[in-house]
């Protein structure tokens, strides 16, 4: 079986979109993330990542309606899809295993 990767800041934004649900948006995935990981996030780079997640087919998106406060401009809203999820869970999975098979021993300081 083929398995799909995701770069970490593809598997952060889909979580992201993940953990907003029907309030996933460019700006508001840009704000959660600063909030979650603690540092500035270019909103471009969420865009483009947004966008290159559609096109994997791992996010859908629909078009909200238009608002005053965006001057009549029209949000674009983002859903993580079937696939999204599966490659997400086997992301987990692969990093389970990982964490699982370090011995104790890894992290252990060495008396010098």
């Amino acid at each position: 079986m083929k398995r799909t990767f995701l770069g970490e800041f593809e598997e952060v934004v889909l979580l992201t979109v993940a953990i907003l649900g029907e309030n996933a948006y460019a700006v508001t995935v840009a704000q959660e993330l600063e909030h979650k990981i603690g540092r500035t996030v270019g909103f471009s780079s969420v865009h483009t990542t947004l966008q290159r997640l559609e096109e994997k087919a791992y996010l859908f998106s629909v078009m909200g309606g238009a608002t005053a406060e965006r001057g009549g401009r029209r949000k674009r809203f983002f859903v993580v899809t079937a696939l999204g999820e599966k490659v997400l869970r086997e992301v987990r999975q692969v990093r389970n295993d990982l964490w699982d098979a370090v011995p104790s021993s890894a992290f252990q300081l060495t008396k010098g």
